[in-house]
């Protein structure tokens, strides 16, 4: 009786582990991805202190506009800019590690990925810091704002492989982008 009870149990526990190794070979499913997807999304849910509750600058809204570029859907809240479709903008950090749909505490500085793939941060600097970016000089530094500040109040966009480091440090209630450029391309026509 007890062996007829330990067979049944050693039958169950194969069909389990075939079961197991069939699955992952048919839908390759990692159980602990889908744990990190709900919980990225609680804590991006817990960490949204303002859902950008300050109104948008006009010259804000005419970029997305002239670049025909839509919000970014609360669906794609927290994908990689890599898995978003192109003409969209979004929130994010330094690096561009995720899009977040909404302006918060950590994802401040705006980012605009265009109808070609290339993906911009976006926010003001100085007239200084700007010249800089326009004159195409090497081995630079730009401070950059999410919103227009006294010192910062030009709006300018600058592709993200531009940007060699980026860093970020507390300023006011949001970050401060420190953007370090060596080099930019020379465009090839």
């Amino acid at each position: 009786m007890k062996r007829g009870y330990r067979n049944l149990i050693l039958f169950l526990l194969g069909i389990a582990i075939l079961g197991y190794l069939i699955a992952k070979l048919v839908a390759p499913i990692s159980l602990l991805g889908i744990w990190n997807d709900v919980d990225r999304a609680k804590q991006q849910s817990e960490l949204r202190k303002t859902d950008d509750v300050r109104a948008v600058p006009k010259d804000v809204l005419e970029l997305r506009r002239r670049h025909h570029l839509r919000h970014l859907a609360e669906s794609e809240d927290g994908r990689k800019i890599q898995d978003v479709p192109n003409g969209i903008f979004g929130f994010s950090r330094c690096g561009v590690p995720s899009l977040s749909a909404n302006r918060n505490h950590l994802s401040s500085l705006e980012i605009h990925k265009h109808d070609d793939g290339i993906v911009y941060y976006v926010g003001y600097t100085s007239e200084d810091h700007l010249n800089k970016y326009l004159t195409r000089q090497k081995n630079f530094h730009l401070s950059v704002y999410p919103r227009p500040v006294e010192r910062a109040p030009l709006l300018f966009e600058i592709p993200v492989d531009f940007v060699f480091k980026c860093q970020q440090r507390a300023f006011e209630e949001e970050y401060l982008f420190d953007l370090f450029v060596t080099a930019i391309p020379e465009y090839k026509e």
